[in-house]
């Protein structure tokens, strides 16, 4: 007898950033490590991210382990769109297109983006060059990761240099009006009570 399929089922939750709606999915649509999509970017590694772009009002495309963090641009608002994003979505799911190339995937554990900061130097994420480093990623994944996937977006340790870690925020945390609060109570709060070394936390700008 054969397995029963289950079917595909995406609700549309809102996030801390009002210009992000997060899209959550029952179905894996990302395996490996979140990946990042802008408008300008190229998203042919992703054809579901490619497919949202599409939209005239998207700028940006996160998508994680189960769902899809969007964000619009601010000549609309959410309520305009938000079903026909999210039929959108689930219609392209329920037809069994492919989400992320094979290629295009990124491990979890060290990975090495194609990400640039303000400088155009390349940036490098959860990459330790020694112990501290290790201690301070692993802070990072069990204490605030879970919380920040919650609201749709993620957090990357970048570098520990001179008592400062520097962070990268993406998804729904990247320019959301809340994520310095964040940063400073929440993330540098924790990070300085763990390690004396640690006396500041900034977020790098992508």
């Amino acid at each position: 007898m054969p397995a029963r399929k289950v079917p595909v089922t995406v609700y549309a939750e809102m996030t801390p950033n009002p210009d992000v709606m997060k899209f959550v999915s029952n179905k894996v649509l990302n395996p490996g490590a979140p990946l990042d999509y802008s408008s300008s970017d190229d998203s042919n590694g992703c054809p579901l991210a490619e497919a949202v772009l599409n939209f005239p009002f998207v700028e940006n495309v996160f998508i994680s382990s189960n769902y899809i963090s969007v964000t619009k641009n601010d000549k609309i608002d959410w309520d305009m769109v938000v079903m026909e994003t999210r039929n959108f979505i689930s219609d392209y799911l329920r037809a069994d297109k492919e989400i992320i190339k094979k290629e295009a995937l990124q491990p979890h554990a060290i990975k090495e983006d194609q990400l640039k900061d303000k400088d155009g130097e390349k940036v490098k994420f959860n990459v330790a060059s020694d112990e501290l480093d290790e201690k301070i990623i692993d802070a990072l994944n069990e204490f605030i990761r879970p919380a920040v996937e919650n609201d749709g977006g993620s957090i990357d340790f970048v570098e520990f240099k001179e008592g400062i870690v520097k962070v990268a925020l993406r998804g729904a945390c990247s320019g959301c009006p809340s994520s310095t609060v964040t940063l400073k109570q929440g993330i540098e709060g924790l990070l300085t009570r763990m390690f004396p070394e640690v006396k500041e936390v900034e977020s790098v700008s992508l």
